[in-house]
């Protein structure tokens, strides 16, 4: 789950991490208002979507008085943001958050993630702060310092310590960063985050070290021990069929090509669209319906799948264990009684009952493109696809 900016710097504040005084606003008068609230010359309009590279997209921008804020704020909310992790389609900005504005002396990054190959949790910082990190890991790798920390020993002072010392920093601005650094491992941990992330992360004109961004991830899974986030969630953010799915607790993600994919399992979710990609298709979401493929949740798997126009073929490809393929089999040719599919479905059925699944597919009038492997799968869904095309 992804919260937005003022929201993590809220949390930021339970952790005593400095930040800037700021509040949000869902509209201009409340942009003024909170303008108002700051008694300050210089403030910032910062639009509010779950993406970076806001500022480089006309998301951000300085006001020096009461007519600059409500020139902005009238600018910003409801324009659409496009920018590197938008996409082209963008977002519709609907909040903003209106901030002091700081005296900035440097711009650095710092952030926290799993490092899966290393089984570690992984602190990165960098002097190229302010700046898309990614380009930075990219193109000069060698600025960014990390240091890997074990899960059951956690952050080390003598870690964020070196950590400071990367960035440069000297006197009082390393004390002051290792108290923020040490604060920001217990965000991240404590909240059962996958993503901690400033950028930047600033030394202000009077050497204070402060976080200018707040941007958050949280692992799904272990929400059930943090209801009171489930508070920040923004729907309006959410892809309306992700959102649609986790109704029927099927775990959808929507990609950019055309074979739609209907798998129980993640792993054999992954395997489905990388041999999709082998055979020269390009998978159009990630769908794993679990270990209940019944008929009611193959029929919500195909609304889900068909929401997508750029969907002009289907994949279902199941391994029966507890589940029986017979009963899968079963199920999508109830669904397809009840749900409009007209573009081609390819079905790979294996394991339990495969046998007795094959027949029941093979008798319904229903029509069916049944493969006999994964790879007669992948190849009957792309040429299904390359076909309708012609």
């Amino acid at each position: 789950m992804k919260i937005h900016e003022y929201q993590g710097k809220e949390l930021f504040r339970r952790y005593n991490v400095s930040v800037p005084e700021g509040y949000p606003a869902f509209s201009v008068e409340e942009a003024l208002t909170a303008y108002d609230k700051l008694n300050v010359k210089t403030a910032v309009v910062k639009a509010q979507i779950h993406a970076g590279g806001r500022g480089k997209g006309g998301g951000v921008k300085l006001a020096h008085s009461h007519t600059e804020v409500e020139k902005l704020a009238h600018q910003i909310l409801g324009m659409n943001l496009v920018t590197h992790q938008t996409g082209p389609e963008g977002k519709e900005v609907q909040r903003l958050l209106i901030e002091a504005g700081i005296n900035i002396s440097r711009e650095l990054y710092a952030g926290i993630v799993l490092d899966r190959a290393e089984r570690k949790f992984v602190f990165m910082v960098s002097i190229e702060g302010g700046v898309e990190i990614e380009k930075v890991a990219a193109e000069r790798p060698e600025k960014i310092i990390k240091e890997w920390i074990d899960p059951e020993s956690g952050l080390t002072e003598d870690q964020a310590r070196n950590l400071a010392t990367a960035l440069e920093m000297s006197g009082d601005q390393i004390d002051s960063a290792i108290d923020i650094f040490m604060a920001i491992w217990n965000v991240f941990i404590e909240n059962d985050c996958s993503l901690v992330e400033i950028n930047p992360l600033v030394v202000t004109g009077d050497d204070k070290v402060m976080a200018l961004d707040a941007k958050m991830n949280f692992d799904s899974n272990g929400l059930f021990r943090h209801k009171e986030l489930l508070n920040y969630k923004d729907e309006s953010e959410e892809d309306p069929a992700e959102l649609e799915a986790s109704k029927y607790q099927l775990n959808y993600i929507k990609l950019d090509g055309n074979v739609g994919c209907m798998v129980n399992g993640a792993g054999l979710a992954m395997g489905t669209m990388d041999i999709i990609k082998l055979y020269g298709g390009e998978p159009a979401n990630f769908l794993d319906v679990g270990g209940v493929a019944n008929a009611e949740t193959v029929a919500n798997g195909f609304k889900i799948i068909l929401s997508d126009p750029n969907v002009k073929s289907i994949l279902i490809n199941i391994f029966g264990g507890i589940v029986r393929c017979d009963r899968v089999a079963q199920g999508v040719i109830d669904a397809m009684d009840t749900v409009d599919v007209s573009i081609p479905v390819v079905i790979r059925l294996e394991g339990t009952n495969a046998k007795e699944a094959a027949e029941l597919l093979e008798n319904s009038p229903l029509e069916f493109l049944v493969a006999s492997s994964l790879s007669d799968a992948a190849e009957k869904a792309v040429h299904a696809v390359t076909e309708g095309e012609q």
